[in-house]
């Protein structure tokens, strides 16, 4: 069995790219070989800033050979009188087979002529070197590039090949206009540690022959690596390194050989807010900051550690080198910390005015002004008290006001966390300064929800405004285009509401804010709310089965399918819709459903071809016991009477146990009315009677209605 080695060496790589392209090939390539029938052990993808490369072990010397059945011409086109035509001739040439080997099938289309080919595998190296570019061309990246006078684009120029089948060399090449890239044994290692080029005697000494030049193409080693030295180096200076898993995996792949180095800032920083010397260290310059305990403490270290890809004989002069960096970016954050709190939060209000939120929708000041509006939609729908609304409406008021400090200026990321650090210093209740953070939250997927319910109320009023106004410009997001991140924020909304238990009418705060946005931007309310409550709905069922792994038949059963009786119900009450669903999944997974399923299913289907409604619960008022003509009608009619105040204290209590219990005891006397020795003919020819069974159908089927329509509902 054979290794096959193939690097493709390029300028410094972005980091993302990096990461990116390793996922991508150990995707494609597997695929791509056995689209091709080459099997093989094992396939390492491997990277470093300025390299994508993979292994690939246990490779025949040939690919394996195929049996090919080509479908030819009709049998009666081929042969005429038992003798060939030359559309059989033809066939049997085309094939390289003799007519002799030629075969006559039945298929649905009539009898035709089949050929049997035999295809001899074609060597590992030359499909090989045919593979490769096409490894290359299928890779996907932002900002690709051109070089040179060619139109080949990559995320950086490429600058060599190697290719080898073990000993032997892989011929491939890449072609970019005049410049034409071609494979040999030679590789590239440290820029410094080992500039002179490499040459790999086989394709399985690979990663030994890199790691004498100083290259460590393993991103997990490398990122071992780095944790451990980061890690030992905190603990040399009595401190706890907190490790980002992001920030991790962008170190790992900056780098070709870690080496942890630690430099120090001046201890009259440690003023500064935490988050503020964390974004500087890590987010702007990809340092690891150090704290004092590994504890749930802010407190820090004047250290911080960065990872060198350069020569470790000169430490001291890499440490100094980012000492000074590091010096320099926080004096300017110290300054511009000394200037914002000089000034209330407050007084920062005003100048959002001048800040776009949308060109159309208007300034940032005036968001504030709708968000607050809305706010107050969701504190009356609350029914909270004087001094919680207070505290709403201080927070929605001064939420932005950040965002013109020369903080948040300089860096983007501290919006919110600085809001919350001014409020405080500005003497704002902590409610209020905890609530200008959390308003942001969640900022992405997985991050954590606001815990406060003044947060909660902000950061519900935020989003919801950006919706209503984005869709009331006729923004909609649309396939994989969603600038505005409109879908982000609807679920955002959905699992705030979840997580805190709010107890909101989503569909009324969409109403009245649709109101507001038209009365201000004479834009037709009607088409934005439906628009609004279609994709609320969609995201709702988009949480209920991804994130709660809800079966898609149960998310339908609750939401309703073109049911807007249903779908209203549901963005009324997205906490009762939330529970139904888990608890179908709850009876489906443990079998209970089967209890209640036929009866109420088959109820429902039936219930269609009458004229009652999906609400009445009463038989008394739409049933007419001189129209039963058999005991079973009597007894269906009775049992639905006893189920009557079970169903209303299902609902009233949410406990909708009780109802499924309590349907379950129903089932044995609906299943006596459809097929007892007493049955009845629910569709009988006396219109009288036929919607009298109708509408004890109909009855049945409302009941269930108040926990699913079991319409969609699929037997598991």
């Amino acid at each position: 069995m054979k290794t096959f080695l193939f690097e493709l060496g390029t300028e410094e790589l972005p980091a993302d790219f990096v990461g990116s392209a390793i996922a991508q090939w150990q995707s494609l390539i597997p695929k791509s070989l056995g689209e091709n029938l080459l099997t093989s052990e094992t396939i390492r993808v491997l990277g470093s800033p300025r390299r994508l490369a993979v292994l690939i072990a246990g490779l025949p010397e040939r690919a394996e050979d195929r049996e090919e059945e080509i479908k030819g011409p009709p049998a009666k086109a081929a042969f005429k009188d038992g003798q060939p035509t030359k559309a059989a001739l033809g066939f049997a040439k085309k094939q390289g087979i003799e007519l002799e080997a030629l075969e006559i099938r039945p298929t649905p289309k009539g009898d035709f002529v089949f050929a049997k080919k035999k295809n001899i595998g074609r060597a590992t190296a030359t499909i090989l070197a045919e593979l490769v570019p096409e490894w290359i061309a299928k890779l996907e990246g932002k900002r690709f590039m051109r070089w040179g006078d060619g139109d080949f684009r990559f995320s950086r120029p490429v600058r060599w090949l190697a290719a080898l089948l073990d000993k032997e060399i892989v011929p491939v090449k890449l072609e970019n206009g005049s410049e034409t890239i071609q494979s040999d044994r030679l590789s590239r290692g440290h820029r410094v540690l080992h500039p002179e080029p490499i040459s790999i005697p086989q394709a399985d000494l690979y990663i030994e022959k890199l790691r004498e030049a100083y290259i460590e193409t393993d991103p997990l080693r490398r990122q071992e690596t780095i944790q451990e030295q980061v890690i030992s180096a905190a603990e040399k200076i009595a401190g706890f390194a907190r490790i980002s898993p992001n920030l991790l995996a962008e170190v790992t792949n900056l780098v070709e050989w870690p080496t942890a180095v630690v430099g120090k800032f001046d201890e009259e920083f440690l003023i500064l807010p935490p988050e503020v010397i964390t974004t500087v260290t890590s987010v702007h310059q990809r340092y690891f900051p150090i704290f004092k305990s590994g504890e749930e403490t802010s407190e820090l270290l004047p250290y911080f550690i960065t990872v060198a890809n350069g020569d470790p004989a000169k430490f001291d002069i890499i440490a100094a080198g980012n000492e000074r960096v590091i010096r320099a970016r926080l004096a300017d954050a110290q300054f511009f910390y000394k200037a914002d709190i000089a000034k209330s939060l407050e007084s920062y209000v005003a100048a959002l005015e001048k800040v776009t939120f949308q060109e159309k929708l208007g300034s940032v000041r005036e968001k504030v002004e709708r968000l607050s509006k809305i706010a107050s939609f969701i504190w009356e729908q609350l029914e909270l008290s004087e001094a919680e609304r207070s505290q709403i409406e201080r927070a929605a008021l001064l939420c932005k006001a950040d965002l013109v400090t020369q903080m948040v200026y300089e860096f983007p990321e501290l919006q919110g966390v600085m809001g919350s650090k001014y409020a405080r210093t500005s003497g704002e209740g902590e409610a209020v300064a905890t609530a200008i953070f959390e308003h942001y939250l969640p900022r992405g997927e997985g991050d954590r929800l606001p815990e406060t319910l003044t947060g909660q109320a902000v950061g519900l009023a935020d989003r919801l405004d950006t919706l209503v106004g984005i869709f009331g410009l006729g923004m909609l997001p649309s396939g994989s285009s969603d600038p505005f991140a409109l879908r982000r924020a609807a679920n955002a909304i959905v699992n705030i509401i979840w997580a805190a238990d709010l107890p909101l009418n989503l569909h009324q705060l969409i109403e009245r804010s649709a109101a507001e946005f038209t009365a201000s931007f004479a834009k037709a309310a009607p088409e934005l709310r439906s628009q609004l409550n279609d994709f609320f709905l969609q995201r709702v069922r988009t949480l209920l089965v991804e994130e709660r792994s809800i079966d898609y038949d149960l998310v339908n059963a609750v939401l309703g399918e073109d049911d807007p009786e249903y779908t209203e119900r549901a963005l009324k009450d997205l906490l009762d819709v939330r529970d139904r669903a888990l608890f179908l999944q709850s009876i489906r997974n443990d079998s209970t459903l089967d209890q209640i399923y036929e009866t109420v299913n088959r109820s429902t289907r039936l219930a269609k071809q009458g004229t009652l409604d999906t609400k009445t619960l009463e038989p008394s008022a739409v049933v007419e016991p001189a129209h039963f003509q058999k005991s079973c009608e009597q007894a269906f009619y009775d049992a639905l009477l006893e189920l009557v105040p079970k169903t209303q204290a299902a609902r009233e209590q949410r406990d909708y146990q009780k109802l499924v219990a309590a349907l379950a005891e129903i089932a044995p006397t609906v299943s006596t009315f459809f097929d007892g020795a007493d049955s009845v003919l629910v569709m009988d020819p006396n219109p009288e009677i036929q919607s009298n069974r109708l509408n004890l159908l109909g009855l049945l089927r409302n009941h269930a209605r108040v926990l699913a329509d079991f319409g969609p509902i699929v037997k598991g």
